[in-house]
């Protein structure tokens, strides 16, 4: 037996990817808040066969570096959350709005909710799932953004409310993760990093919401939720505005009460105190052993020592090893040198 190693979502895009994200405009001089330009880059403007091949490789470099549960890379996403609103109703991505997000750490000219959020009736990541699936003989996880966070990265001028809006993006949301589910993908997992920027309405509606989000899945898809501090604006950025992992804290409770059934949080960015560990008596916790935004590649031996130090507060069968979230930032030479690390110490792990 080993610890069960997975990604997160994202992996880096190779050179024939030309598909565009959130990009810093400029050099700051140690300022909180950055200021990102949105591209509207979309996977239209490639190629099919070239996001084929893209997705083929990513999934590859997973399973040759020992990964158990690869995810289909998001090649086709120019970020994790706006690929999926744009195939939703309401939803303008030509008018943008300038908003301050992720509780002042970025500034961005970012797409308008201007009407009610609904699905536009054809679905989409089973078929992304379809394709990832053919290039693996393991399960291919598939992310969905989820509702907090898309509502953080999105301008609302239409809904009267924040909670009014997440229960209408739940409903969406769920429309296609249950097309998910129906098409054989067996590991369906909602990020929500705004979780830790926004406790307070995380426990107000935003757990509430995220079984919404699951609602009707068969009992054979595992459930995951996945919430980061947040990515830097560049690798090896020592000035952006993380959210403060002591939020995991305040939260765990919930969530272990919720429908979810694995966790993802980080770990290797900012050590977490492992009693965490306790406070999920039922959820499984996926922790970030390997950083995603450091040039730094973490010896196999230090997050062996991680790990072991982890399964004092957790059984081994509900502990999952991972990078703290995608690995788009890194470059795939430095991507894969952490995953194999990662694999090689969760074969090496001495169990309690």
């Amino acid at each position: 037996m080993k610890i069960t190693t997975t990604c997160i979502g994202a992996y880096p895009k190779p050179d024939y990817i030309e598909i565009g994200n959130f990009a810093e405009t400029e050099d700051q001089d140690g300022s909180a808040t950055r200021a990102f330009t949105y591209t509207h880059d979309t996977a239209d403007q490639v190629a099919e066969e070239l996001l084929v091949k893209a997705t083929q490789a990513a999934i590859q470099d997973q399973l040759d570096c020992g990964i158990d549960i690869p995810t289909d890379g998001e090649q086709r996403r120019e970020n994790y959350i706006h690929y999926h609103c744009r195939n939703l109703e309401g939803i303008d991505f030509v008018n943008l709005t300038n908003k301050v997000h992720r509780n002042g750490a970025a500034v961005a000219d970012l797409p308008t909710i201007n009407a009610r959020i609904l699905p536009r009736g054809n679905h989409f990541l089973d078929r992304d799932f379809t394709i990832a699936q053919n290039f693996s003989d393991k399960p291919v996880k598939i992310t969905v953004p989820g509702p907090l966070s898309i509502i953080d990265t999105t301008a609302n001028n239409y809904y009267a409310t924040e909670r009014e809006l997440a229960f209408d993006l739940a409903a969406a949301l769920n429309f296609e993760i249950r097309a998910l589910a129906d098409a054989g993908c067996k590991h369906i997992q909602v990020d929500e990093p705004l979780f830790v920027r926004k406790v307070d309405d995380a426990l107000a509606y935003g757990v509430e919401c995220l079984d919404r989000c699951f609602d009707g899945v068969p009992a054979d898809v595992t459930r995951v939720m996945h919430m980061c501090c947040g990515y830097p604006g560049h690798v090896d950025d020592e000035h952006y505005l993380k959210a403060d992992p002591d939020c995991y804290f305040q939260l765990a409770q919930a969530i272990d009460r919720s429908s979810v059934q694995q966790v993802s949080i980080e770990d290797a960015h900012c050590l977490n105190d492992l009693k965490l560990l306790e406070k999920f008596a039922n959820t499984a916790v996926i922790l970030g052993v390997v950083t995603i935004a450091s040039s730094k590649i973490e010896s196999s031996e230090y997050i062996a020592q991680r790990l072991e130090l982890a399964l004092r507060h957790i059984d081994a069968d509900r502990l999952l090893a991972a990078p703290d979230c995608g690995l788009m930032m890194l470059g795939r030479k430095l991507a894969m040198a952490k995953l194999k690390n990662m694999c090689a110490a969760a074969e090496a792990v001495d169990w309690y």
